[in-house]
Formats: C-alpha cells, structure tokens, sequence
C-alpha cells in the first residue's frame, strides 16, 4: 500500500498509527513562511450560518509564527506528491485555523503542542522548529508520532495527544477540500439505472412487461442528455 492509500485508510476507517514523516521541498519554502490568508467559504449556507462563518473569519486565534509552524508540521504530515497536491495547496493551516475558533477545546491542546515544539526544538537544536533543518523536524515527530496503542489516548504524554490531533485535523482539512475529493475519486451519489426485470427473469414466470407501458417509461440511454427548454417553459428535449 502506498503512502496516500495509508493516509486514506488513516481518515476513512479509522485506523491508529503514526505515519511517515516526509520534508517539504525546497521550491516549497516561500510558501511555508507565507501566513495564508484565511479564505471566505463560497459554499450555501443558512443566513445565521454565513453570520457565524463571517463572525469566525473576522477574528485571528493563531499568530503569525503559529501560523508558520502549523504550516511546516502539514506539510511533513502531507506534502505535495507528483501531481496531487498536498495540505498547503488544500490550504490545511487554513482549516485548523477556523476550527480552533469553531471548536474552542482544541485551543490549549493546539497552542500548548505548538511551543512544546518549539522548546523541544530550541531545547535539542537551539533553534524553533519551523527553522529547523527536516531532519531535525523529523526527528522530533518521530518522538510523538508514534503512540502506544495500548495507553487510552487521554492518558498518553500531552504532546503526543497534540500532534495526534493536528494529524487529524490535516487529514480531515485534506481530504474534504476539493483537492482532497479529487485524490480519493469521490463523484459524489451516483443514481442507479433500473430497467426492469430481466427479459430471462420474466420468462420464467411466463410473464412480459407491456409495451405500450414500457413506452410512457424514462428511456434509460438517454439519461445522459439534460433537458432543454423553450423560452416560455416549454420542454424541448
């Protein structure tokens, strides 16, 4: 099973574990000391929700540096690979952003992980972790990443439940963006096509559909095609 099958077995069944750690590319650099704006949602939505989303949006919970780092951690966690694109093109940092304010809870655990890093890091290296070199990064997560499935997950060291929840929210702010749909093939609900009983079926039974009833039915081979109207409602096709 390769990398992104993994990560996709990870978010959809559910599965513990920690997952490989990958650096980011250089050409990925400026990107990672960029803080991404966070976007406005273009998708239908309630008038008290649109208010709510604006409220959310309005507001910063994260700083800059905070920011920063989140991004460098996503992309470790999921980076860009061939032609898909990874947790910064998805713009993850983005999403965990907007559910830290959405979900307060998820605020010490984020901000608390998030300079348990960078003192681990400056502690180790002398350094913050987002200046860090990706084997020192890598090496770091290493420490976290990879919890005792026999400890409950409440009961296990603080910084591994942190980077356990920002893997889930990366996953999660992955592949429910359009980036993330795309990867996993998802089309969406599919209408199935029903032509009755098959011919040998009613045979059997000594039985046939009508045909003038058959003629009143929605021909099939044509579902494909989307009706036209005339200009005062008439249908065409």
């Amino acid at each position: 099973m390769d990398r992104r099958k993994s990560l996709k077995s990870i978010l959809l069944g559910g599965v513990a574990g920690g997952l490989a750690i990958h650096g980011c590319k250089p050409q990925q650099e400026q990107q990672l000391e960029e803080v991404v704006k966070i976007r406005e949602y273009d998708y239908g939505r309630t008038p008290k929700e649109k208010e709510y989303d604006e409220e959310l949006l309005s507001e910063e919970f994260f700083n800059p540096h905070e920011m920063e780092t989140i991004a460098v951690l996503c992309n470790l966690i999921l980076p860009e690979e061939g032609d898909m694109g990874g947790a910064l093109e998805a713009e993850v940092p983005d999403f965990i952003e907007f559910m830290a304010k959405d979900h307060p809870p998820y605020q010490i655990e984020l901000r608390g992980g998030l300079m348990w890093i960078d003192h681990k890091s400056n502690t180790e290296y002398n350094v913050d972790f987002k200046s860090a070199s990706e084997e020192q990064q890598k090496d770091i997560l290493d420490q976290i990443a990879y919890p005792d499935i026999e400890i409950p997950e409440a009961e296990r060291p603080l910084e591994v439940q942190f980077f356990s929840l920002l893997r889930n929210l990366t996953l999660t702010g992955y592949y429910t963006s359009k980036i993330g749909i795309e990867a996993l093939g998802y089309k969406g609900n599919m209408p199935n096509v029903w032509d009755g009983v098959p011919d040998d079926i009613l045979a059997q039974h000594g039985v046939s559909y009508d045909e003038e009833w058959l003629a009143k039915c929605i021909d099939q081979s044509k579902r494909g095609i989307l009706a036209e109207w005339d200009e005062e409602g008439n249908l065409i096709t």
